[in-house]
Order: structure tokens, then sequence, then C-alpha cells
């Protein structure tokens, strides 16, 4: 039988002393990750001041999205291979977390890299989201004015397990991870929340942005750690 897709997502928390590197790697990794089998789809991102939310960068915090022809692919890549090797030595913590799409929809640079299907029986488990958009630049100011300290309100949310803020380009190219509880929790948050609302709305009115993904995932499996801890430990079977 052949295996499905899969998507994880990577937090790497560096050690004392390796910001330059954790800098460089934005763009050296690029070309050596071209070049892996099986992974259809990455993103190398780095993260704000604030748990991401915040405009000054914080070099001590990246990540990395990834979509994998199959978990085989996955499997390898994390086992033995020289640049995973070189970030774990790079980290003081790693986290990862294994993911199914429920739904997505928008692109990122053209494409949906998680419109796959995955059959998989119904779950009331934890779900991950991630939402991404490139602003528009000259929107950018009443974006950040907006949409950043609500998205930040996300990581105090009832239900949230953890939340971070990412980016492929400071300013201009977001997007916030954050994982759930389960559906319910989240679907609370986005329909009922009134900022939350608001900044939606004006996001449609204003049109900020000229690119923008939603994706929703069922978490598979997680391992490592994230700010010292496992945000979903205790809560996957």
């Amino acid at each position: 039988m052949t295996s499905s897709p899969l998507t994880t997502i990577s937090l790497f928390g560096l050690a004392p002393g390796q910001k330059r590197w954790g800098l460089a790697q934005m763009g050296t990794s690029q070309a050596p990750l071209r070049k892996v089998a099986g992974l259809r789809f990455f993103k190398l991102l780095g993260s704000g001041a604030d748990n991401g939310f915040g405009l000054r960068p914080n070099l001590h915090l990246y990540g990395m999205m990834a979509v994998w022809e199959s978990a085989e692919a996955a499997a390898a890549f994390f086992a033995s291979h020289p640049l995973w090797v070189e970030y774990q030595r790079q980290s003081q913590e790693i986290w990862t977390a294994h993911l199914a799409p429920i739904k997505a929809h928008g692109l990122w640079d053209g494409t949906n890299p998680f419109d796959y299907a995955v059959e998989m029986p119904p779950s009331d488990g934890p779900v991950a989201v991630l939402t991404r958009a490139s602003i528009r630049w000259w929107k950018t100011p009443r974006f950040w004015r907006y949409v950043a300290p609500t998205s930040a309100a996300i990581a105090k949310a009832q239900g949230v397990l953890g939340a971070v803020g990412l980016g492929e380009l400071p300013v201009v190219r977001q997007a916030t991870f954050s994982i759930w509880e389960s559906a319910q929790a989240m679907q609370q948050y986005a329909y009922r929340d009134a900022t939350h609302k608001e900044v939606i709305r004006l996001t449609r009115q204003e049109k900020w942005y000229g690119e923008e993904l939603f994706a929703r995932f069922r978490v598979l499996s997680s391992e490592g750690t994230w700010g010292g801890k496992n945000p979903l430990a205790g809560v996957l079977l």
C-alpha cells in the first residue's frame, strides 16, 4: 500500500551563541533542502519577539514547514540527513509535529501544498491551524496595527496549547501556527471572539493580502520540546 503524504512542522530553539548561524541558515539551507528525496514543499521560517508576534526579530527561534511524499521520506530525513543533524547540533531544543490536513484553502507561492486527502477515522483530538499571508507592502501599517495584537492574543485563548508567529520575510510575509485542544475550541475562538471577527472583516474590506492560505490539521504525533515542554504531552493518545 502506498503511503500518504505527510506534513511536518519543526520549531528550533537555538543554543546560546548560535544567532549568526540561525540567521544564515535561512539562506544556506535552501539548496540542500531542494535536493532532499521525497520533500515536495518546504518553507524556512523566522520568528519575532513576543512569541513571534512582534516586529523585532527573535534570533533564537526558527521553524520549518514541510510536506513529504510519504511518512517514510520524512522518517529518512529526520533519522540521518546531514542537514537535520546540523540543526540538532545547533539547537538546544527541537519540537516536531506530524500533521494530516483536514481543510486547506488559499495559496502559498501560487500553490496549495496541503491539498491532499488522508483517509482517517473521525477524531475529536487536538488540531493545528496555520494561517499565512503575503501582505501588500502599502497595507503593512494597518495590518500591524490590527492583526498583530489579535494574533498575539491567540496564545492566551481558551483551549490553546501553543501558538507562535512565524514568517518567511520580516513584516510582509507572515504566518501564525497554533495548536488547540479540539476543533470546537478553535471554532469558538474563530467565530465568537469579537476582535478576531472584526479583523477578518477589515482584512476583506481593505484587501490587505496579495495571497493568503488557511489550513487546519489533525495532529498525528509530536516529539521534542517547544519552550521547555511538549505542548501535546498527555493530550495525544
